[in-house]
């Protein structure tokens, strides 16, 4: 019984003592968005890919950067493979233009399209050309194609990617 209540006259005081301690501020300090925002944006995973993997840096109308390299026009890239490709437009895109894909080992489990500025829908007949193949079908932007590519690649999914260049709007 004496040790309860020698509790109880100390928790007032160790209450006290909290408050003291406690920090006073007449207006609560919150983290602003525009800081957490600039904070998250120095934190780049993709800086400290390895040298032999492809990594998409700029791009532009015509264009696209791969490791500080400028390539003009359409590119296909498979894994860490890269070569020009064909196709100029969207509807240049068919299943003649993938045939690549019937003897590249091991299979990509994604195809990533880039459309070029707009997204575009793809024929059945390509969708069911890719699907033969054993590989997901996503068409975007070429923008975020390219982003998606980087993030995938650097995974270490095998994954591959049809990119039109940004300018390309048909």
């Amino acid at each position: 019984m004496a040790t309860r209540l020698k509790s109880m006259a100390t928790l007032p005081k160790l209450i006290q003592s909290m408050r003291n301690e406690a920090p006073k501020h007449s207006n609560p300090v919150l983290p602003s968005l525009r800081r957490a925002f600039s904070l998250y944006d120095q934190i780049n995973l993709i800086d400290n890919v390895p040298e032999d993997q492809l990594r998409f840096q700029e791009f532009n109308e015509t264009s696209f950067t791969v490791n500080g390299v400028k390539y003009e026009g359409s590119l296909l890239c498979v894994g860490n493979l890269l070569m020009s490709w064909t196709p100029r437009q969207f509807s240049d895109i068919t299943p003649d233009s993938l045939s690549i894909f019937q003897t590249v080992r091991p299979i990509p489990e994604l195809l990533i399209v880039g459309c070029g500025r707009n997204i575009h829908p793809v024929t059945p007949e390509l969708r069911q050309f890719v699907k033969s193949i054993g590989m997901k079908l996503e068409t975007v932007d070429s923008r975020n194609a390219a982003s998606t590519y980087n993030i995938l690649n650097e995974e270490g999914r095998v994954v591959a990617a049809a990119l039109l260049p940004y300018g390309v709007t048909s």
